[in-house]
């Protein structure tokens, strides 16, 4: 029977495997998944297997538990305004160790699973064009090296794809002067995915999804359905950045955004070549949609 079971999992996957050969995946890679061995190394594995398959996955990762660990072992303060965290000279230098170690972790464990993993920050080839970030209420002393995304490059990611390479991609821009910034993970996969017109942008969290009127997940949701939950104040707390972000996606190019919880096995896998999915895939108002349709397709029985 488990034999069956695996050869039906495997068969139900065929036709995601066909429909996104070629296509960009933008993977923001963060929560619980980065803090476990097990979940990061079936991460990796799972990132090596959509590359292996024909897909075009790109990695963006966060990785502010270990800055906050690493500022700790130093005798540093993380100190934070409005959930941003103040960034002066001596944090930066903390913030890019942080993530350099993680970038090369990642793309260690890409590579060991039979994946081409190449790791970058923005700084290479001048490719992520920042500037100071603006909040309002915090000056731009106070808020120090904190960025906001000016433009992306994206020859430098196109050679690599082409190449059948793997980008891991750590949340650092450069600004005109040279001025390295810290970047939201969330907010660089989002504009990445928007810059290369990317089939899929997927966050990962450690939250199931996005909730509906009732309380429960909702699985497939439309950017009109999803702006008016935002309005009404059904959407609340951390997930309304992240909705905010995928309705900017799915309206500049990107045709579905999927927000799925890290902290499930292979969730990658089951939201993306999966008929159920882990998560709530938010996705654009005009046209068919192979992903919608197929879904009901195969949930029929």
């Amino acid at each position: 029977m488990a034999t069956v079971n695996r050869g039906a999992i495997l068969a139900e996957a065929l036709p995601y495997i066909r429909a996104y050969h070629g296509k960009t995946l933008v993977v923001r890679f963060g929560g619980k998944a980065m803090t476990d061995p097990v979940l990061k190394a079936g991460f990796a594995r799972d990132i090596a297997l959509l590359r292996l398959v024909g897909m075009k996955p790109i990695v963006v990762h966060g990785g502010g538990w270990r800055i906050d660990e690493l500022m700790q072992q130093m005798g540093m303060e993380a100190r934070r305004r409005d959930g941003v965290r103040v960034t002066d000279e001596r944090a930066l230098t903390v913030v890019e160790m942080a993530l350099s170690e993680l970038n090369q972790e990642l793309a260690g464990l890409i590579n060991r699973h039979g994946g081409r993993a190449v790791g970058l920050d923005g700084q290479d080839g001048r490719f992520i064009h920042a500037r100071q970030r603006s909040i309002e209420g915090i000056s731009a002393e106070e808020i120090g090296f904190v960025g906001d995304v000016e433009s992306i490059d994206t020859g430098l990611i196109e050679l690599l794809l082409s190449r059948e390479f793997v980008p891991v991609i750590m949340p650092i821009g450069v600004g005109a002067d040279g001025t390295a910034y810290h970047i939201n993970s969330d907010l660089l996969a989002g504009r990445l995915a928007r810059a290369l017109r990317a089939e899929k942008l997927i966050l990962m969290t450690n939250i199931a999804g996005v909730h509906g009127r009732d309380g429960s997940i909702v699985y497939i949701i439309t950017a009109t359905e999803a702006e008016a939950l935002l309005r009404d104040g059904i959407v609340q707390g951390g997930m309304v950045p992240r909705v905010r972000a995928a309705l900017d996606a799915v309206r500049e190019g990107v045709r579905s955004v999927h927000i799925i919880d890290g902290g499930v096995a292979s969730a990658l896998l089951l939201e993306v070549l999966t008929a159920s999915g882990v998560g709530t895939a938010v996705r654009s108002d005009a046209g068919a949609h192979f992903f919608e349709d197929s879904r009901s397709y195969l949930l029929e029985d």
